[in-house]
């Protein structure tokens, strides 16, 4: 297993993670350990939740995901081996969402800081994270594949990323947290948490966790100066697109089980004709290539000097095993030449 330095921080990450969103929903506690067993095997050290998982998020489900993650900790004794992230929620983006978690009180200040932090050490069973996001940013922005400018002043409950971050800052201080990292930021955002741990000598960002894949290569333009600059790993979710870029989703097919079956039945995020088109030439170059659609997209992300870790989500162990074998790929000027030729026909069809 390939392991990178999770941006200027001492810890060592594995170039895929194991991300945990579907652990409570369409997956059981048994089937988690079962990826975590099988995760650690293989050489994955990188573990990454979150408070609200398993997603789409519900009063009844909230929390799961971290519980059973805590529960095979517990039973495993392992935690000394993994590299364990969460994040807290951030304010909900439509009235009534996120309700059920704190009830709704789900900004980034003092209180819900210290509320969320713990509760996820708890269903952990934990006592310390090695890192812990900010899931998306507590002011309006655009995010989640919003790609116009949405937004005025801040709501009059909005909280400053510097008082965010003092708040932060006490967390590592009190051993809670090694290390800060956040998630959909905005290059405005990532410049914000730089500007004001320099000023106020806090401590500093060492990730970002934003969508990062053949469909959605935004990350090139406006944050991997960040990363290379400022020494900020990336670490990259949805690299595989909801699984659109194995092409099972192709030609109006609905994989039983799948998440768009049910899961994500309203997510339209990677479903457009744009996107449809992109896959399937990404799907025929994988075939050309004798490796899985699957391989192509991942090893194209972790190819990236920038991307610290690319975050698979997978609901069994032949799609975890189909992952790793993208650690096998190498791709050459050819590959990467066709890849490049596809993206300036279509480009960033699902941001």
């Amino acid at each position: 297993m390939i392991k990178r330095t999770l941006g200027h921080s001492d810890i060592q990450v594995s170039v895929l993670g194991l991300g945990s969103m579907t652990w409570g929903h369409q997956n059981s506690e048994a089937d988690a350990h079962r990826q975590l067993d099988a995760a650690l095997a293989a050489g994955i050290n990188l573990i990454d939740s979150a408070e609200m998982y398993p997603t789409p998020t519900h009063a009844e489900t909230w929390g799961s995901t971290e519980r059973f993650i805590g529960s095979w900790l517990a039973q495993s004794g392992r935690r000394a081996e993994v590299v364990l992230a969460s994040k807290i929620i951030g304010p909900a983006r439509q009235p009534g969402a996120g309700a059920h978690i704190r009830e709704g009180r789900t900004r980034h200040d003092r209180a819900n800081i210290v509320a969320a932090l713990d509760g996820s050490l708890k269903r952990l069973q934990t006592d310390y994270l090695d890192l812990y996001q900010l899931h998306w940013p507590d002011r309006t922005t655009n995010i989640f594949g919003q790609r116009e400018y949405p937004y005025g002043e801040d709501d009059r409950e909005a909280v400053s990323i510097a008082e965010t971050l003092q708040v932060l800052a006490e967390q590592v201080a009190a051993g809670k947290i090694r290390h800060i990292g956040v998630s959909n930021e905005t290059p405005w955002g990532v410049a914000e948490f730089l500007r004001q741990a320099r000023e106020q000598n806090l401590p500093r960002i060492v990730s970002i966790q934003n969508p990062y894949s053949l469909l959605n290569r935004l990350y090139e333009g406006g944050l991997s100066e960040f990363s290379q600059r400022d020494n900020i790993g990336l670490l990259a979710y949805s690299p595989l697109a909801f699984g659109a870029l194995t092409g099972k989703y192709l030609n109006g097919a609905l994989p039983q089980g799948s998440r768009l079956s049910s899961v994500y039945r309203t997510f339209n995020r990677y479903d457009s004709p744009g996107a449809h088109q992109a896959i399937a030439a990404y799907v025929a170059l994988a075939q050309e290539l004798a490796i899985t659609p699957a391989q192509l997209a991942l090893a194209y992300v972790i190819s990236k000097p920038f991307v610290s870790s690319a975050l698979t989500g997978q609901t069994s162990l032949a799609q975890l095993a189909d992952n790793l074998g993208a650690l096998q790929v190498k791709l050459d000027s050819e590959a990467l030449a066709r890849i490049e030729q596809i993206h300036r026909q279509i480009p960033n069809p699902a941001p």
